[in-house]
């Protein structure tokens, strides 16, 4: 509970009418969720406009309201605050009512297109063994210290973000590792918090149904980098032809990472087989339980952070070293039979091809490659023909089939998908809406010694059909038809 007047300042206020000495007990931006003493926020969002709901608000029992015009049918006893912009008056006056919480916090914002969930789980897990009391926000779990809250967004709106960072304070973390999607940055959710550093992963084609065009998608990753303080420092990927732009206008300390050119933190890979990946990591040669040239540069992500954190660095090493892989990244199944059976969430063209480049780069033989692969519906639409075209290059058999078709007809997503397919490719795709009996299939046409590649969805435990989640989970459906129990 608080002061209204209390968690106001640096909220860009124009106005208030009415008093501001009045008790806060909540913050709403749901009108269906308001509840006495609450104050809610009137917020303009791509689906509706919070400043139809105020009269909703104040009938629940809301107290004051954050909106950009005062309604014409105002209430005497209920504070009206004006600001030009109700999103960053919600962000500031959530961080101001939860006491600032990410200033208390070593917080470190991962953005980019790839490698963010990865990055972000391995820091906790590092940072954790390292004796460190860690937060954890991500697209697959929340977490404060060991105990798991499930994820709704990649980043929670700013009520609920403030919400967790204040538990963590609560529950003595220092450190609280977090992905910032482009979506949290547009949408002003990050506004407010403070940063001791931000970290770019890379940056590939995604999520052009919301910003519209790449420029755009650019631009909202580039604001995170734009809005660091100059206390904090940024860590951008140097290989990524996109990472310099980032921190053009940062006022962060700059620090580099590359496997190709001079940088400030650099590795490269050794060895890369089902068991591991052996690298150089600054010149100390390390194993580490992940798999993959992706992955490498996610290993030195972590480890460049962790020393920007002031970590040691044999220590970093070798624990990082004893980290384990990430829930629906590149897990696998091997049968007795010599079939593996490899899950991962790669759902973007560029995440699908460094998946599909991996294998083939660790396959001992000429085994067969059979892909799985769907795109989901209402989302960016233009990467669907490309994700089936790269399926089709690095795959000697393909099935097009459902990932979450949400409120789209799975057939026409499809139909979209065969589109990226040449006509000399043709013969080694199958379409099968169902996936689980594309899944089945895929199984079915395995032989000892292939490959079997369920792309998309990864960690998620169900398939979102007509806003139903119908419980759905890769692994058990292949574990379940191979008869297979180890990862």
């Amino acid at each position: 509970m608080r002061k209204l007047r209390d968690i106001l300042e640096n909220a860009g206020v124009n106005s208030v009418a009415g008093t501001t000495d009045i008790e806060i007990h909540s913050l709403e931006f749901d009108s269906r969720k308001a509840a006495p003493g609450c104050l809610y926020f009137a917020v303009r969002g791509t689906a509706s406009d919070g400043h139809r709901f105020i009269q909703d608000s104040v009938r629940s029992g809301a107290v004051a309201v954050v909106c950009e015009y005062i309604p014409e049918n105002r209430e005497e006893h209920v504070t009206y605050v004006l600001t030009d912009d109700s999103s960053i008056a919600k962000a500031v006056i959530a961080s101001n009512f939860y006491e600032n919480p990410s200033s208390l916090l070593n917080l470190v914002g991962v953005t980019g297109t790839n490698g963010k969930t990865t990055t972000v789980t391995l820091l906790h897990q590092l940072f954790q063994k390292a004796g460190y009391k860690t937060g954890l926000i991500s697209t697959i779990q929340n977490k404060i210290l060991e105990k798991n809250i499930p994820a709704t967004h990649t980043t929670p709106d700013p009520v609920r973000l403030n919400e967790l960072l204040a538990q963590m304070v609560d529950e003595g973390c220092t450190h609280c590792f977090m992905e910032v999607s482009s979506h949290a940055v547009v949408q002003k959710r990050v506004t407010g918090l403070t940063f001791k550093g931000g970290v770019f992963t890379n940056l590939t084609h995604d999520h052009l149904d919301y910003h519209k065009t790449f420029g755009e998608y650019l631009k909202a990753k580039k604001t995170f980098f734009d809005n660091l303080p100059a206390s904090a420092f940024a860590l951008i990927n140097k290989d990524d032809k996109n990472g310099m732009m980032m921190v053009q206008n940062t006022k962060a300390t700059l620090s580099t990472l590359s496997m190709h050119s001079m940088a400030d933190f650099r590795c490269r890979i050794l060895e890369n087989q089902f068991g591991g990946l052996h690298l150089s990591m600054d010149g100390t040669d390390c194993w580490f339980r992940l798999i993959g040239a992706f992955n490498a540069y996610n290993l030195l992500t972590v480890y460049a952070t962790a020393l920007l954190l002031g970590e040691e660095r044999h220590r970093t090493l070798t624990l990082l070293s004893l980290c384990e892989p990430v829930d629906g990244r590149f897990n696998y199944i091997r049968t007795a039979e010599g079939i593996t059976a490899i899950v991962d969430y790669a759902h973007t063209p560029d995440a699908l091809q460094n998946v599909l480049e991996t294998i083939q780069s660790i396959r001992t033989r000429k085994e067969k490659i059979i892909t799985v692969v769907g795109a989901g519906g209402n989302r960016d639409a233009a990467k669907r023909p490309v994700m089936a075209k790269i399926a089709c290059l690095l795959s000697d058999n393909v099935i097009l089939t459902s990932d979450n078709p949400r409120f789209e007809e799975p057939e026409a997503i499809l139909e979209e998908m065969q589109k990226g397919v040449e006509q000399k490719e043709s013969k080694k795709v199958l379409v099968i809406v169902n996936r689980r009996e594309a899944i089945k299939t895929a199984c079915a046409l395995a032989q000892p010694g292939d490959i079997i590649l369920v792309a998309g969805k990864g960690h998620e435990t169900y398939q979102e059909i007509k806003g139903v989640r119908y419980p759905f989970d890769d692994k058990e459906i292949l574990k379940e038809v191979l008869k297979a129990e180890v990862y």
